[in-house]
């Protein structure tokens, strides 16, 4: 057993959190001229001042800062005063406005998304559910006494048969990295530290710095936890290496019979600090996108190993509108070829009103626990693209009740309440949960897919395609979500597959006769398969789809599987809607297969087949 203690469960679950409200925080704006108008962040500080000191009637002059010019192209502007909500809106208001002004929005502080061949590292058969099959195997996980049917699991270990995701570069845009002798620190140095407020970052200045590294977002002392900070006594919280844990679950060593295995460990993690004490500015995040991507940040050097997979486990409150700074740098990112993976969030609501959730082009992920369902806390509806194994705290998934082993992800942390502790005892193992979780194992995934089809030597695949087979190769639910997260569980082993050309068949469900099989769901263009074994001498088989809502169509033959587009299919009916038959009067005997294909997504049909026994 290696030196590295296994930490208690981290139970912190992860919560999405709107701009914090304290004079230890500058009220910034974030401001974008209309096309034409000649502008800098001084310009747009002026634009601010004539709009504040129209407003002021008595009192001292607010002092309006240029602070810089975005990527994106907006301009930051702070203001050096205590500004009340109704105030800021009011300002706000005057500087939208000024005829020269396209857009102007506050410079929002976003959270860590905090809740909530088998390889011969010792910790995984007993603890890395979430790396394993979801095929409902009964599981005894960490601790706990009483085994769990595991439905939620990605398969990463049969993916690894095709590949680790040699070579490919991921960027988590969290907290940064710590050191941790199961990981890659090959590209600590490499990262960058984009926080550009002092009392966020912890350094004596606003500067920003080289490396990626995490130095701690304790907010458990002051400044942190008094009047002036952004939290109370009762509520502040020790380091949580966040982005040590969700680095680990990406690309943590594997096989090298230490701690814990990665879903995709050939791959290099790029780490980019954003967050730090307290949480980080949205101006900072939209920075760090730009350069992650590989474009250009003033002040800062360029990003020698741009990044094929950008991972975001953060997030705030609002809908992510065109013009916002994390909207225009995401749009960038994905036409510099990155596709870009973000959190859901943990507030049990509508992702379409959190950001960059519901930011276009995204892949936004939803989590599910060890049994498969919807984790209680995961926000959820049209904006989840796909759900992963965020895990689900409680014992058997519920929303209260006992902590168990099996709620949580396993992965890397570090012992230290404040600063890192570089020894032995600082190197550790830890529980989190939340779609922060969640977001890595489909990070880890993209970078299998992308090593796959570059060994398999297939065109580079754009995000969208990406994003589309992902999508396609989930696995069902296994029982109906309601309210939805994404079109299906993630399955890494499929996902892999398709990347380098070669997808596996899907699940067979053989069919008893005229027993009908119910709730069935697709995702658009993906697919099932059936089967249903036809006697010598059968007449009139036949196979219907009926109710719910969505389009499929049915194709069958008999002795193998129609190909996904029936073109080998002798049986094709296409009609629209979920009302689909197929039939023949005088069935050959044998096992007839029925592939179902989502021509849209589709959920709540029923499967029935049935002959007429000789």
């Amino acid at each position: 057993m290696p030196p590295f203690r296994l930490l208690p469960l981290m139970a912190a679950l992860l919560a999405c959190q709107s701009a914090l409200a304290s004079p230890a925080f500058q009220t910034r704006l974030i401001v974008r001229m209309k096309p034409g108008v000649a502008s800098s962040a001084t310009t747009a500080a002026t634009v601010v001042s004539h709009a504040a000191g129209a407003r002021q009637r008595t009192g001292t002059p607010w002092s309006i800062d240029p602070v810089r010019t975005l990527a994106t192209g907006a301009h930051l502007v702070a203001i050096n005063h205590t500004v009340s909500s109704q105030d800021l809106a009011a300002l706000i208001s005057s500087i939208a406005a000024d005829p020269m002004v396209a857009s102007v929005q506050p410079d929002h502080v976003w959270q860590r998304a905090t809740a909530a061949t088998p390889p011969d590292d010792p910790y995984f058969a007993r603890y890395q559910w979430h790396l394993r099959a979801g095929n409902g195997a009964m599981e005894t996980i960490g601790r706990d006494t009483k085994p769990v049917a595991n439905l939620g699991g990605i398969d990463a270990v049969d993916a690894w048969q095709v590949g680790t995701g040699n070579g490919v570069s991921v960027a988590v845009i969290d907290t940064g990295l710590t050191h941790h002798p199961d990981l890659d620190l090959t590209l600590g140095d490499a990262g960058y530290d984009f926080i550009s407020s002092g009392f966020i970052s912890g350094r004596t200045t606003d500067e920003r710095a080289p490396g990626g590294w995490d130095t701690g977002d304790w907010t458990s002392g002051p400044p942190y936890n008094t009047p002036d900070g952004c939290t109370t006594p009762d509520a502040a919280e020790d380091s949580s290496w966040h982005g040590t844990h969700v680095a680990g679950t990406i690309a943590e060593l594997t096989n090298n019979a230490t701690g814990m295995a990665g879903v995709a460990p050939g791959a290099r993690v790029l780490p980019v600090r954003a967050l730090g004490h307290c949480g980080g500015y949205e101006s900072d995040i939209a920075d760090a996108i730009e350069w992650a991507s590989g474009g250009d940040v003033d002040g800062v050097p360029d990003n020698l190993h741009p990044a094929e997979i950008i991972s975001m486990s953060l997030g705030g409150e609002g809908m992510c509108l065109p013009d916002t700074p994390e909207a225009i740098a995401i749009q960038d990112a994905l036409a510099r070829g990155a596709t870009v993976v973000v959190a859901a969030g943990n507030s049990a609501a509508n992702a379409a009103g959190y950001s960059p959730a519901s930011c276009p082009g995204v892949i936004t992920v939803g989590a599910v626990g060890v049994g498969g369902g919807r984790a209680f806390y995961s926000n959820w509806g049209s904006a989840v693209t796909i759900a992963a194994p965020g895990a689900g705290v409680y014992a058997g998934d519920a929303a209260t009740g006992d902590l168990v082993d099996a709620g949580f992800v396993w992965s890397t942390v570090n012992t230290g309440t404040h600063e890192p502790i570089e020894s032995a005892e600082g190197y550790a193992y830890g529980g989190m949960a939340g779609t922060s979780q969640a977001t890595p194992h489909v990070a880890g995934t993209l970078a299998l897919m992308v090593a796959a089809a570059r060994a398999a030597h297939l065109p580079t695949q754009t995000p969208a395609q990406l994003k589309s087979l992902l999508v396609s190769t989930s696995r069902r639910f296994p029982t109906t979500q309601n309210p939805a997260v994404g079109a299906g569980i993630i399955d890494a082993t499929a996902a892999v597959h398709a990347a380098a050309g070669v997808p596996l068949p899907p699940p067979l469900t053989v069919l008893a006769r005229n027993l009908p099989v119910t709730n069935e769901a697709l995702p658009q263009g993906g697919s099932s398969a059936y089967a249903i074994d036809v006697p010598n001498g059968a007449r009139s088989l036949t196979v219907r789809t009926t109710g719910g809502s969505g389009d499929v169509t049915v194709y069958a033959r008999v002795g193998q599987l129609p190909a996904l587009d029936g073109s080998d299919a002798t049986l094709v009916p296409r009609h629209p809607g979920n009302a689909e038959v197929v039939a023949a009067s005088i069935p050959a005997p044998g096992r007839w297969f029925i592939r179902v294909v989502g021509e849209a997504q589709s959920t709540g049909f029923t499967v029935l087949g049935s002959f007429a026994q000789p």
